[in-house]
């Protein structure tokens, strides 16, 4: 295991390899984010966490990109590589985006699942 130097680091992509992701391409997306950020150089830059579940398995495979908090939904390796140059540009993957932060909540698109409210 790694103990990583984050100083500097300015983003956090959370990559999810729960069940659903994983039989969605996770695994294969988490390696074509890692593939980009050494492709761009941006090691330093940009730090990745493949996690469990996040509880969005209809929008299957999520990457939530910190700190602006923007939750992307259906992302495959192609698009994933498409998400790290415009993360990279300070810009978004609008049509995939299923929830931002507006403030201190959390705001939904149209585009994402209803979902489950919770108690």
């Amino acid at each position: 295991m790694t103990t990583w130097n984050l100083q500097g680091t300015v983003s956090h992509l959370l990559i999810c390899n729960g069940s659903s992701c994983k039989k969605n391409k996770g695994e294969e997306v988490a390696e074509a984010i890692e593939d980009e950020i050494e492709k761009q150089g941006a090691q330093s830059l940009i730090h990745t966490t493949v996690t469990r579940c996040n509880g969005r398995c209809d929008d299957a495979c999520v990457v939530i990109a910190y700190p602006e908090g923007v939750w992307y939904k259906e992302i495959t390796p192609k698009s994933a590589k498409a998400l790290v140059r415009k993360h990279l540009q300070g810009e978004r993957l609008e049509e995939q985006v299923v929830y931002t932060y507006d403030e201190k909540l959390i705001a939904a698109t149209e585009r994402g699942a209803k979902g489950k409210k919770k108690k």
